[in-house]
């Protein structure tokens, strides 16, 4: 069947109209990060390309200090990106390995038919409900601005998402292969190991990712169990204020650092995640 020409044509017209609209503010962080203090104030004017490109405002948040800038920060970026990457990886862990088991155990075992829902009531209550008892229950513990206690509410908060991911990958494995497998004499943790959880390897690179994500760009959590040790990048961002106004500069320069770790972990396992996006979709 031949295609409408003009149908064509709009496909693809609406199709740059979206890829402008998502690239739009990508490229606008990029122009800002290097461009001087004196460019990106009110009264100097909009422009795309900097005048007098500089690379002070990453020399700023690795620093804390740079010629352009009158304010010195009392802390570089370097101890909130260690404290994001490792609260974010062990939560991302946390949340992927106790989603993944349990997920596996209900679809083949109907263990705890309920669980499914009231692993999805985490997600429902507001964040602000909950992060109350938390807050009292982590002080209570001394988990307060600390690795472990962040990563944990971490792997708490992020779990219903791995349990809920990883279950509908789960449900597209026939139960066939893995019955034929202990009929031969597998164990059941040996048929999950060497069996299922290779086939769903890209559903689970996908989830890592996806969790990592949600981690990674997390303000809310971090903002109400951090102090001063284990602040990550997301409450360090939020921070760079002077009395001069927003450091907008500085804050694009952040922001393409911070979207580095993500795009590395996509590439890492993009052969798994383009089917592991469409896992089940052609089941008949």
């Amino acid at each position: 069947m031949k295609a409408n020409p003009r149908a064509l044509v709009l496909k693809y017209v609406f199709l740059l109209i979206a890829v402008a609209i998502v690239i739009y503010p990508l490229l606008w962080m990029i122009t800002m990060a290097f461009k001087p203090y004196a460019e990106w104030t009110t009264g100097s004017g909009l422009s795309w390309i900097p005048r007098n490109p500089t690379l002070g405002n990453f020399e700023y948040i690795f620093l804390g200090r740079t010629d352009s800038m009158v304010v010195s920060l009392d802390r570089t970026m370097v101890g909130p990106l260690v404290a994001s990457l490792v609260t974010s990886t062990l939560g991302t862990l946390l949340a992927v390995t106790a989603g993944t088991l349990a997920s596996y155990a209900v679809v083949r075992f109907n263990t705890l038919p309920a669980l499914a829902l009231q692993v999805l009531q985490l997600r429902l209550f507001p964040p602000l409900a909950v992060m109350i008892p938390v807050m009292v229950m982590w002080s209570f513990i001394s988990a307060i601005d600390t690795w472990w206690g962040l990563s944990l509410i971490y792997g708490i908060v992020t779990l219903p998402f791995a349990f809920w991911l990883m279950k509908t990958f789960f449900e597209e494995v026939p139960i066939e292969i893995e019955e034929a497998a202990r009929v031969a004499g597998s164990s059941h943790w040996r048929v999950f190991y060497k069996i299922t959880l290779p086939i769903v390897k890209p559903g689970l690179a996908t989830c890592v990712l996806f969790v990592f994500i949600l981690n990674w760009s997390d303000y809310l959590l971090a903002l109400l169990l951090t102090q001063k040790d284990w602040v990550t990048l997301p409450v360090f961002m939020s921070n760079l204020n002077t009395a001069m106004g927003e450091m907008y500069g500085v804050k694009a320069a952040l922001g393409i650092i911070a979207a580095i770790p993500p795009v590395i972990l996509g590439l890492l396992i993009q052969k798994h995640l383009v089917r592991g996006l469409t896992f089940g979709a052609l089941k008949q």
